[in-house]
Order: structure tokens, then C-alpha cells, then sequence
């Protein structure tokens, strides 16, 4: 077995550790709402479903909940000193997921009702503004410096998560291409801001309830944006190609809503002659059929886009690990960190 397979088959087991570790606060957190919010986070969170069942087995994989606990460790802490991070962070995750289904419309997440679709768009907003007011109250209750750092890292990713959340929405009202189009470049950004904010501050958050000096902490951070941007890499390809009984979603799902993501954008970019036929595709009449769906996804590919997608997951893990290498980490929770990465970005839902 080679050293990436090893890691590979670590993996899991690195991410059950982290959330076990987790859940205890998690769940005693959750008890702190209003008990309606704490029925509709529950079911967010995976835990029962609308009838308030225990739903076993069913919650996501905890990636920055682990990220929480690998920076306490990394830092020379326990990892009990991230836990309190880690369930900021996954209490914001919760919120902006809540509301960003409701802002796209969806109607499914992980194969199961979005919380909207499930009791309401009200209640649905009502649980996430709670679920976000808490997250800060939890690290308010830190004492001494160690809490006003966490707090500080923590309204900083939140100001970064909505900023690239309003790019992302405005992104919808650009056209696909002249002046005006969505660049590759300003993707990257968005991604850095929506997705790779939360990682990186999970990260941060435990090194800085573990006493870390600043640039351990900015360290982390940044492996995490990077990370952040590579995740969305891949979850851009799913949306195009992934398996919907995997993915829950339906196939081409994001050319379906004609999402502006990066391997259109990459392949729009293109100087290759598919970039032509798409934009003429993307830019007719009408929203596209089954065939003219089947018909993009092949000139996306065709166009480099799915190749430039899967560079750009590459070069940001790449990024990562060199953020890692060049601070000074605990070695047994660095090789966590560097087993993590990768299996983040190499999946298939």
C-alpha cells in the first residue's frame, strides 16, 4: 500500500476522531435555541428528521469541524481546545447553508427537503439568524484574549463568506461573455470569499483557542482558503458531471440553472473552437433542453474546461501544503492535515 493510499484509508478515521470529539458541545449548543430553532437545526444538521426522529447516520462529514481540531493540535494544543471553535464554525456553515438554499431555490440538499422546503422560508431564516447569533455568543464566552481573537478571526469570515456570497449572486445577472462576462479570475475570488473563508477560519479558530502566535494561526488560515477554493473546484465538476445518486442533485445540475462556475468560465476563456459553439449554446433562446444540457457538458470538456478545473484543485492543494510547510505545526496533527487535504478534494459527492 503506498503513502497516498495509506492516507486515503486514514482519512475517515481522522474525520470520525474530530466529530466525535465534537458532538457532545455541538448537540449541548444546540439545546441553547429557541426549541423550534433547535428542531429546525437538528434536521439541517442531519440529526432527526421533520417528524423530530433520529435520523442515524445521516450527518455530513464534520471538514471543518476537523480543521477546528487539527489547528488546536497543530498549534501543540488539544483538541479539546478547538472544540469550542468547531462548533462556532459549523454553526455558521449550518446558517449559510440554510440560506443559501434559500436564496438559489433549491429544494433538495444531501438527497433530503432543504430546510425552506422542509418548514418554510420564514422559520428557515428565523433558524439561521439564531444559528449565527449563537456561533458569536459561544465565543464571546471564551475568556480573556484568547476569546477576542477567536471572535475577531470569526466576524472576519463572516464578512468574507457574505461578501463572496453577493459576488456569486451577481455573478447571475452578468452575461457570459464581452466586457461585462464573469472571468475566471473573479471566480477564484468569490471561492476564496464563500467557501474558502469558513475553512480557513475553522483552522485558525483552533489554533487560536490553543494559544498559537498570529502567524501560526494566518498559516492555517490560508491553507484553509486555499483548500476552500480547491473543494469548489471539485464541486463545480460534480455539478456538471456528478453522479446524482452520489450527489443527490439532479445530473447537470448547475448547466441546468445556467450557473456561471468555473469550468464554463475556463472553457469560455478557451481559444479552442468548442468555446464558440458554447457560448452559442449558453447565449440562445430559452433555457436548454436535456440534449442541448448533454450537448454543453460535452463542449465545456471539450474546450478544456473540466482540465483547467481539475489544474486548478491541484494548484491550490499545492498552495495549501506549502502554507503548512512553511510554519512550524505539531508534526502528528500537520500529517493529519496534509492526509486531510486531499481526500477533501478527491471525492465524489
Amino acid at each position: 500500500m503506498t503513502l497516498s493510499t495509506t492516507r486515503q484509508a486514514a482519512a475517515p478515521q481522522i474525520l470520525d476522531r474530530c466529530r466525535e470529539l465534537v458532538r457532545p458541545a455541538l448537540v449541548e449548543s444546540v439545546r441553547r435555541l429557541h426549541p423550534w430553532h433547535a428542531e429546525t437545526a437538528a434536521f439541517s444538521l442531519g440529526w432527526s428528521g421533520v417528524d423530530g426522529d433520529p435520523v442515524p447516520g445521516s450527518q455530513g462529514k464534520g471538514v471543518r469541524q476537523a480543521l477546528a481540531v487539527l489547528g488546536a493540535e497543530a498549534a501543540g494544543g488539544s483538541g479539546l481546545d478547538g472544540v469550542t471553535g468547531a462548533v462556532a464554525v459549523e454553526l455558521v456553515h449550518t446558517f449559510s447553508l440554510i440560506h443559501d438554499d434559500i436564496m438559489d431555490g433549491d429544494e433538495t440538499r444531501r438527497r433530503r427537503p432543504t430546510v425552506w422546503k422542509a418548514y418554510g422560508t420564514g422559520p428557515a431564516v428565523l433558524a439561521g439568524d439564531a444559528l449565527f447569533a449563537l456561533a458569536v455568543r459561544i465565543l464571546t464566552e471564551v475568556p480573556g484574549a484568547r476569546g477576542t481573537a477567536a471572535v475577531r478571526h470569526l466576524s472576519g469570515a463572516l464578512g468574507d463568506l457574505v461578501h463572496g456570497q453577493a459576488q456569486d449572486l451577481l455573478f447571475e445577472s452578468r452575461p457570459w461573455t464581452g466586457p461585462e462576462a464573469v472571468l475566471p479570475h473573479e471566480y477564484r475570488a468569490m471561492a476564496t470569499h464563500k467557501t474558502g473563508s469558513l475553512l480557513g477560519c475553522a483552522a485558525a479558530l483552533g489554533a487560536v483557542l490553543a494559544g498559537a502566535p498570529a502567524p501560526t494561526a494566518d498559516a492555517l488560515d490560508r491553507a484553509g482558503r486555499h483548500l476552500g477554493v480547491a473543494f469548489q473546484a471539485v464541486d463545480d465538476l460534480l455539478g456538471i458531471w456528478g453522479d446524482p445518486q452520489i450527489t443527490g442533485k439532479p445530473v447537470h445540475s448547475d448547466l441546468r440553472r445556467l450557473k456561471k462556475t468555473f469550468p464554463v468560465l475556463a472553457a469560455l476563456a478557451s481559444d479552442h473552437p468548442a468555446a464558440r459553439r458554447l457560448e452559442a449554446l449558453l447565449t440562445g433562446a430559452g433555457p436548454l433542453d436535456e440534449a442541448g444540457l448533454r450537448r454543453a457538458a460535452e463542449l465545456v470538456d471539450e474546450a478544456g474546461g473540466r482540465r483547467a478545473t481539475v489544474t486548478e484543485a491541484r494548484e491550490h492543494l499545492r498552495a495549501a501544503r506549502a502554507c503548512l510547510d512553511g510554519v512550524e505545526l505539531h508534526e502528528g496533527a500537520r500529517g493529519d492535515l496534509l492526509t486531510l487535504i486531499p481526500f477533501l478534494v478527491d471525492r465524489t459527492g
